[in-house]
């Protein structure tokens, strides 16, 4: 993959090339964003650029072996570490085929995509001390090519706490020529001696013009696409969700008015049956929901402090906050915003749908009146 290939992160590509170039290399990078954002295409553009036998200023040849041999996965000194669902296997090498056939689809996905690939039941993964012993006898291996090795971690949070002690010594004293690119999305979750270890690489939202052509090109002739880079918020996994979804934004803004509603009027037993409804519907879809409900309480603040300047939302949505705005101010934003958050990452990790959506109804309750 070549860094042309990688959606935006202009800066952050010129960024990586100048650091190859100049023979400045950090021996352990963490790739610090949402999946969505694209850091793991990233990741594997500046591998490809790092093994290139004819690189140029601004990009990997593609036609030299080392560029053939990491576009198709296969470079011996590129090495990939994911999370997996310990019951199927402790290790990531069991699974490489199934990886290179997600990569091989999209650069860009979930860890929530990637477990449905290997396990029908989409239980917890892990990253296991298991793997941490698999990554130290890898890199402490030559280079097949006598150059340099290249480990990627990717969604490095799910390493448990063995896995992570057990990494601390390599990551701080790697061996010859060896480059860690670990990629996260949440450094808290990450023990603070491993970000100790590594070079931060913040990896932002894709800008609005790539996510009009990402947009355009997946449904060409799509009537409103403002529409989508609005509600995806530089997140591609995000776009791509709402331009394949069922669910039109009426009704996402009908299931988000109704929780405002009951919960505003403190009515327990229709907020019991929104939880019961909302919990019966598939995991993508509550997702779908949560991250719906962030975005409106992020434009009902912009609302609140610049009229109908800044928001991005539909007629309908517009019309919607003028009322609902006034309910969301400094005294309960940060509550909403973390908890829809917390949410939406539980739920990403298989948590009881019904008791997770019935708790959010009493905060909302709770929060709404805090206004």
């Amino acid at each position: 993959m070549q860094f042309k290939d990688v959606i935006g992160l202009e800066e952050q590509k010129a960024a990586l090339r100048q650091e190859v170039l100049r023979d400045k290399i950090s021996h352990a990078k963490l790739f610090l964003g949402k999946a969505g954002h694209g850091g793991l295409s990233l990741a594997l553009a500046y591998a490809q650029y790092v093994f290139c036998q004819n690189r140029s200023e601004s990009d990997s040849c593609a036609t030299c072996p080392s560029c053939l041999k990491v576009s198709q996965l296969q470079h011996p000194d590129m090495h990939f570490s994911f999370p997996v669902v310990q019951t199927l296997g402790k290790t990531s090498d069991i699974f490489l085929d199934q990886w290179r056939l997600l990569l091989e689809e999209s650069k860009i996905f979930s860890l929530n995509q990637w477990i449905s690939r290997i396990d029908e039941r989409e239980r917890k993964p892990i990253i296991s001390a298991e793997e941490s012993q698999s990554i130290i006898r890898k890199l402490s291996l030559r280079s097949f090519e006598g150059g340099k090795k290249v480990m990627i971690i990717w969604m490095a949070e799910e390493m448990n706490l063995s896995c992570a002690n057990k990494l601390l010594k390599i990551l701080e004293e790697p061996t010859k020529d060896t480059l860690f690119v670990l990629l996260s999305e949440q450094s808290e979750a990450l023990l603070p001696t491993i970000i100790s270890r590594t070079q931060l690489f913040r990896i932002p939202r894709i800008d609005p013009d790539s996510m009009r052509r990402v947009i355009q090109s997946t449904r060409p002739g799509i009537k409103d696409p403002e529409a989508i880079v609005n509600r995806a918020e530089g997140d591609i996994i995000a776009a791509k969700s709402f331009l394949s979804e069922s669910r039109d934004e009426a009704e996402l803004k009908e299931q988000f008015m109704q929780l405002m509603r009951v919960c505003f009027k403190k009515d327990v037993i229709k907020m019991m049956d929104w939880a019961e409804d909302i919990s019966a519907l598939q995991k993508e879809k509550q997702k779908e929901f949560l991250e719906y409900a962030l975005f409106m309480f992020r434009q009902s603040m912009l609302m609140n402090y610049t009229g109908e300047q800044l928001t991005r939302v539909s007629e309908s949505e517009e019309g919607f906050l003028k009322n609902f705005s006034k309910f969301i101010t400094g005294n309960n934003i940060f509550e909403f915003l973390e908890h829809f958050n917390k949410a939406h990452y539980h739920l990403e990790r298989n948590a009881n749908a019904k008791i997770l959506f019935t708790a959010l109804c009493f905060k909302v309750m709770r929060f709404i009146h805090q206004a």
